[in-house]
């Protein structure tokens, strides 16, 4: 049986910030594979590296060596513009503080990946918004909604355009454990029966332990 080419290649991975004279480094070489449909979490301690590695993943942060290819293409190729339209086709984003604009609606909000993308963006935000459990608040703006509520809205903002991967830093960082459970069951079930791929940063060990592979990074290198 021949093994199934991976969707997402990064390979010998560096990045580094300055801080004044310091020179820290946050990615040390790292390479890994994911799998289609795969859900893989990534943990480790605060400052390890974990946002760095997933933005670096997703195409947003350019690093300083290294590749990543996402279904054979290489993110950090072409123009900004040509790589941004391959990233809203192909990616959903999700990250701890929602993201969410203020004065526009529920709705609003979660059909604007379909407006840059140039297509019919209401219905789809509309069945987005039902997939989450939230049919019922689509007019409200994000503030007259709790935490849970918000990150709904994040996520059926995420999945509106069919990605085939979601990347999601922290998505319950800002919310309590019992909400929290609810938030990662529901990007669980939404991801597996769309057969989305999922790659989740969290801090959160337990929420780790949830996806088909967990990996660790510690002092910017998996173990």
């Amino acid at each position: 049986m021949e093994t199934a080419t991976p969707q997402l290649v990064a390979r010998d991975l560096f990045q580094s910030f300055r801080m004044g004279p310091r020179r820290i480094e946050v990615l040390r070489g790292i390479s890994m594979e994911v799998a289609r449909n795969e859900a893989v979490f990534l943990s480790g301690a605060s400052g390890a590296g974990k946002t760095t590695l997933l933005y670096t993943l997703a195409g947003l942060e350019r690093p300083e060596s290294g590749t990543v290819e996402f279904e054979g293409r290489n993110l950090y190729n072409g123009t900004s513009a040509s790589q941004a339209r391959f990233r809203n086709q192909k990616m959903g984003f999700i990250f701890q503080g929602y993201f969410l604009l203020p004065e526009l609606t529920a709705l609003e909000n979660v059909s604007l990946p379909g407006m840059i993308g140039g297509k019919s963006a209401r219905e789809r935000a509309e069945e987005s918004l039902t997939a989450v459990g939230l049919a019922g608040r689509t007019q409200h703006l994000p503030a007259e909604l709790s935490g849970g509520e918000q990150q709904r809205v994040a996520i059926a903002r995420a999945l509106t355009n069919n990605p085939e991967i979601i990347f999601a830093d922290e998505p319950t960082g800002n919310l309590d454990s019992k909400t929290g459970d609810t938030i990662i069951d529901l990007l669980m079930d939404l991801t597996r029966s769309r057969k989305m791929t999922l790659l989740v940063v969290t801090h959160d060990a337990r929420l780790a332990a949830r996806g088909d592979r967990q990996l660790h990074i510690k002092d910017g290198v998996l173990q």
